[in-house]
């Protein structure tokens, strides 16, 4: 669809919630129009029959979660844009994953559904513009984690992926050490280095991961470890990482990529 004005699915099993999510979209001055479904089966009978720029979905839902309904989404030939809306902030790690634009908590406050709208409306214009010069399936991948949402006290920022220096393991948490200080994320150090990984971070450690670019030199530490030293602390390497860190080193050294996550 053309135009800044966006046409929305919103799917929610209850009622209530559903009703008052249908009632700020309508109120949202970039929303054109406003179809409700009360379960993920309705929505895709809609969405076979019905083009929508963007599908605002709860994630708790019986059947078929809102989750699983977004990865049957982002198949479809255009999939529109996915937000989530939810009570619940322990699952915003795997949404993005999923490739969702955002991820609002219940009560939904009108100035985060407006932040929201704003990236709707910029990717159905980005995509108007594109035009059909490349097909869906040519189309890269977005990079849906380059940043990670932090909550804290209601509030959501986020935090660039070219910010944080080294991931420490914290539990099912992690540690993100960054410009910007020391920020918990709710995930497991394993799994946010499958995502990472190409974007050159490295596991040194059974809990840490380095970013490649922020190490600016490898030194012994007072009992003869590694540790690799970014401009905000040293990251212990063990035995088992050391090798494949220090090629991955020499192979980022070579391309010149070292050190640029290190200016202030």
């Amino acid at each position: 669809m053309t135009g800044e004005a966006v046409r929305v699915l919103a799917v929610d099993d209850v009622p209530t919630a559903l009703d008052d999510l249908c009632r700020l979209l309508r109120d949202a001055p970039e929303v054109s129009d406003v179809v409700a479904a009360g379960d993920a089966v309705s929505a895709l009978k809609r969405l076979q029959s019905e083009e929508f720029d963007a599908v605002f979905l709860d994630i708790a839902m019986p059947g078929l979660d809102g989750l699983e309904f977004a990865r049957l989404l982002t198949k479809l030939a255009k999939p529109p844009a996915i937000v989530f809306v939810t009570a619940y902030d322990e699952h915003a790690v795997a949404a993005f994953g999923i490739g969702a634009i955002d991820y609002l908590l219940k009560p939904v406050r009108p100035e985060r559904l407006a932040d929201a709208l704003a990236r709707v409306v910029r990717l159905t214009s980005a995509g108007s513009s594109q035009g059909s010069a490349q097909p869906a399936s040519q189309q890269p991948a977005p990079d849906a984690l380059a940043a990670l949402p932090v909550e804290s006290a209601g509030r959501t920022r986020y935090v660039s992926r070219q910010e944080v220096r080294f991931v420490e393991a914290h539990g099912d948490y992690v540690r993100l050490h960054s410009r910007s200080g020391v920020h918990l994320v709710r995930m497991p150090i394993s799994r946010l280095e499958e995502y990472w990984a190409d974007a050159g971070f490295v596991r040194t450690h059974r809990g840490f991961l380095v970013a490649l670019a922020a190490v600016r030199e490898l030194r012994s530490d007072s009992v003869g470890g590694l540790l690799a030293h970014t401009d905000l602390g040293d990251v212990p390497v063990s035995r088992r990482h050391a090798r494949n860190l220090r090629e991955r080193l020499l192979r980022a050294a070579q391309r010149g990529e070292l050190h640029q996550g290190t200016a202030p």
